[in-house]
């Protein structure tokens, strides 16, 4: 007769950990301008990290947002590298590159308005109350709501009100400075 396999302690902390920072792991990926598919291939891959460096279930379940973010950033950058490699054995025409509407990575017209809307939604965070500051910076930085309470120490009940005042504030500002969503017609 056999016996049931011993349940693997470390499988639900490591899950726990990756959900707590899946915001922040897509963010990333997003950041670095990788496809929905490349986001999962960074997800499994910060997942192996968190499994290799830090051994036991204990460990895993504390593991830091600082150490995900690196993790985030290296597989991402590793990915991207790996791609690279092996785009010089590839040869694609331009002609046939897809048309999907949207401007091009080089695009430097869209590249300068993005800067632009940058520069003026740190200024618009910079007007609003210094209590909200840091939690708009981190949610925009692709936090989720409960890891920002945790790193702030704050219960989640105040990081929620402060970040949708925040939000709110920063909105109004920008809508003040002319700033809005443009819709096509």
């Amino acid at each position: 007769m056999h016996s049931a396999p011993a349940p693997d302690p470390i499988s639900p902390a490591l899950e726990a950990v990756v959900s707590r920072f899946a915001g922040m792991v897509r963010s990333v990926a997003w950041r670095h301008r990788l496809s929905e598919a490349d986001v999962d291939e960074v997800m499994q891959q910060v997942r192996i990290r968190l499994w290799q460096a830090r051994g036991d279930s204990e460990q895993i379940s504390q593991s830091p947002a600082s150490y995900v973010y690196r993790a985030a950033v290296s597989s991402a950058l590793d990915l991207m590298r790996r791609r690279r490699s092996h785009r010089g054995d590839v040869t694609v025409s331009l002609d046939d590159e897809p048309d999907t509407g949207l401007p091009s990575r080089r695009d430097p017209h869209h590249d300068l308005e993005y800067s632009e809307l940058s520069q003026q939604v740190a200024r618009a965070i910079d007007d609003i109350p210094a209590s909200r500051r840091p939690v708009v910076r981190m949610y925009l930085a692709g936090h989720p709501r409960e890891e920002i309470a945790d790193l702030l120490g704050w219960s989640e009940a105040k990081t929620r009100n402060l970040l949708y005042r925040g939000l709110a504030d920063v909105r109004a500002r920008l809508t003040e400075l002319g700033v809005g969503w443009e819709v096509a017609q």
